[in-house]
Parts: C-alpha cells; sequence; structure tokens
C-alpha cells in the first residue's frame, strides 16, 4: 500500500489506468513534472510490481502489471469517486 501515500504515484498509476502504455515522456506531459522524477518513480512502481515496461527500439512503454493490478486500480478509483 506504500504506492498510494504518494501522490505522484498515484498520478501515474491512474495515467497508465487510462492511457494503457505510456513512455516517460507522455506521463510528463500529462502530469506536468519532469523525465527524471517520473523515472524515478516509475523504478519504485516496478520494484512493487505494480508497474510493466515493453522497450521498443529506444523507447521503454510503460503499463499497468496485468490484470490484476488494473482491478485494483479501478476498484480504488471508484472508491475515491463515490
Amino acid at each position: 500500500y506504500k504506492c498510494f501515500a504518494d501522490e505522484t504515484r498515484l498520478k501515474i498509476l491512474r495515467c497508465l489506468f487510462e492511457q494503457g502504455e505510456v513512455t516517460v515522456g507522455r506521463l510528463a506531459q500529462l502530469i506536468d513534472l519532469s523525465d527524471s522524477a517520473i523515472s524515478h518513480q516509475l523504478s519504485r512502481l516496478r520494484h512493487m510490481r505494480l508497474v510493466a515496461v515493453r522497450r521498443e527500439g529506444k523507447f521503454s512503454f510503460y503499463h499497468l502489471q496485468d490484470e490484476h493490478i488494473y482491478q485494483l486500480i479501478l476498484q480504488g478509483l471508484e472508491h475515491i469517486d463515490e
């Protein structure tokens, strides 16, 4: 549950939930933070096994780890929106 204690990580998870696969640069634009700040948080989320990466050439595309994580985020967002 550490991931939910940080606002930036929550924003990243929400973006990945809504956008699907996203690059660091695109996340930085969506959240209005530096690429390095996004990369740091993505590294932590990968370590927590919430986020995975797919590399294509020189680009890295980040996405939610699996359907279980997707459902967890969905339930959390539904609870917040109540």
